[in-house]
């Protein structure tokens, strides 16, 4: 099973271009300024493999990149700091979150999880595609805060798949209530999904990756195509000679 769907249709597309380049009359030409990257927001219950299919997609997209996010929880074998999060102590967290240095934040089980204000801004500003690997109340926080983020929420094929990947991934460190939790947690999740711009299915990793790619590309596209028709408008109006009336 695979597929790709649509959720919510919105006016996004046109705010995300105006958002995205800016133009400004340079002597025959049309220039373009102050260029910005695009928010995309990534959630999925956990164990679906939504790590494993954004670095997937980055590795594949010039100019895209995953956010690091900060986290109280301790590192899993073979996690490095500042790579796959910025481990920090509960205190040093909440110390971030008082102080409003975080886009969103969440507690998720247990451990609190949450993305910089100031990386993220700094990232955007730079004109980065930036992707948010974020849980469903973060994704709630973006997309209040920024109207242009296009969010995407990865299903698991099912909840049997789920449950196999979950205890796969923790190799028996999970007890039975742990993973009955997880799969409880995901059930509330996917209950909103509506809310997200996009659903895809990893079922496939190829396949889903593919359908990530379609979606991230979409805003460059537009972006290409908008610019593209201001040019050629501007250059038809300077070579046109007034009529005499």
């Amino acid at each position: 099973m695979s597929g790709l769907w649509r959720r919510r249709q919105s006016s996004r597309g046109s705010e995300s271009r105006s958002r995205t380049w800016n133009s400004a009359w340079r002597g025959d030409e049309v220039e373009r300024v102050a260029v910005k990257g695009s928010l995309f927001v990534v959630s999925a219950p956990s164990g679906t493999g939504k790590t494993t299919l954004v670095e997937a997609l980055v590795s594949r997209v010039p100019s895209l990149e995953m956010s690091c996010s900060y986290t109280s929880r301790p590192p899993r074998p073979g996690e490095q700091d500042g790579v796959d999060y910025h481990f920090v102590s509960r205190d040093q967290f909440e110390t971030m979150r008082s102080g409003g240095d975080l886009l969103e934040w969440a507690e998720v089980f247990g451990h609190l999880y949450g993305t910089s204000v100031v990386d993220t801004r700094q990232r955007l500003d730079g004109g980065v595609d930036l992707v948010l690997v974020i849980d469903v109340k973060g994704a709630h926080q973006v997309r209040r805060l920024d109207g242009t983020a296009v969010s995407i929420f990865v299903l698991p094929p099912s909840p049997e798949i789920l449950e196999m990947r979950l205890r796969r991934r923790s190799d028996g460190h999970l007890s039975e209530e742990q993973v009955a939790r997880r799969l409880m947690v995901a059930r509330t999740e996917v209950e909103g999904m509506r809310e997200y711009d996009y659903v895809v299915v990893n079922d496939v990793l190829e396949t889903c990756v593919e359908e990530l790619m379609s979606i991230v590309m979409a805003p460059r596209a537009a972006q290409g195509v908008a610019e593209s028709t201001a040019t050629a408008i501007a250059h038809a109006f300077q070579n046109t000679t007034p009529r005499q009336r």
